[in-house]
């Protein structure tokens, strides 16, 4: 299927939002719940699977079916111009990060990425499944066994989570990385889990038995935030789930010295 070549800009700095503008008859696809805004030319649809399937049903069932077994909703959103002019949309980060173009034709073709990582691309982007070839990958990645995959020679735009690193690894070139923070990387790149190697470094390290090594040659984006890391430590901070509240941390606040004193001069009021 041929692509849409669509132009864009990017908008914010620590909370970004990219705008793509479309000529008459373009479209884009989303992932759902990601659009900010769009002009009134656009006409918005959903799809089953990624929106690049062209064949029967069988053919979409099998790219909602991929879509399923990275985690995501089995529907995209298409957002086509309908208008005689060009029309935009806008679709916003989901948290605090940078908004990543991607040059799919530039880059090879295809793109591996992290399955929440993906934000929306031009039509005719294929969005596959990219299984981890090897075992030691799928069972201790901490980010799953399977990864999306990217294909076409259209524009794709991925987040990552607070800042972002990207950097070109020369042939043999390794680096060892958290698992949670690759973005993505090239499929010339091998991606592989590494055992810590000490008991005590994976118990009290905080950073689990087993890392990713990354090793060259070809481009890898990492970041330096990722979602996991940002939604434990909202976890653990909410009282709701036996975390400390921003009273907590005052004398008189929630805990039980404040909670005492507290009721002790309520229940004193009542008498």
């Amino acid at each position: 299927m041929a692509m849409d070549i669509v132009d864009y800009e990017i908008f914010g700095n620590e909370m970004q939002y990219v705008e793509v503008e479309l000529d008459p008859g373009e479209a884009a696809v989303g992932e759902a719940g990601v659009m900010m805004y769009m002009q009134e030319g656009i006409q918005m649809d959903t799809v089953f699977g990624d929106g690049a399937q062209q064949g029967g049903l069988f053919d979409k069932l099998l790219g909602a079916g991929k879509r399923l077994l990275t985690g995501e909703s089995l529907f995209t959103t298409v957002f086509q111009n309908t208008a005689s002019t060009k029309q935009r949309v806008a679709f916003a980060a989901p948290y605090p990060g940078k908004i990543v173009p991607m040059d799919l034709r530039a880059l090879g073709g295809t793109l591996i990425c992290q399955k929440d990582s993906f934000l929306c691309a031009a039509k005719g982007v294929s969005l596959g499944i990219a299984f981890q070839k090897k075992l030691g990958v799928g069972l201790f990645g901490g980010e799953g066994f399977i990864m999306q995959k990217l294909d076409g020679d259209g524009m794709a735009f991925v987040h990552a989570g607070g800042t972002l690193m990207k950097r070109n690894l020369a042939h043999g070139e390794m680096l060892r990385v958290d698992t949670g923070c690759v973005v993505a990387y090239q499929p010339s790149v091998d991606f592989d889990i590494q055992y810590v190697g000490k008991v005590k470094s994976a118990l009290f390290g905080g950073e689990g038995l087993f890392f990713a090594t990354l090793r060259g040659p070809g481009r890898v984006w990492l970041q330096s935030l990722p979602l996991s890391r940002l939604a434990n430590r909202i976890i653990a901070s909410a009282p709701a789930a036996g975390g400390r509240s921003a009273e907590q941390s005052s004398l008189l606040g929630g805990g039980v010295l404040g909670g005492s004193l507290l009721g002790g001069m309520m229940g004193g009021e009542d008498e």
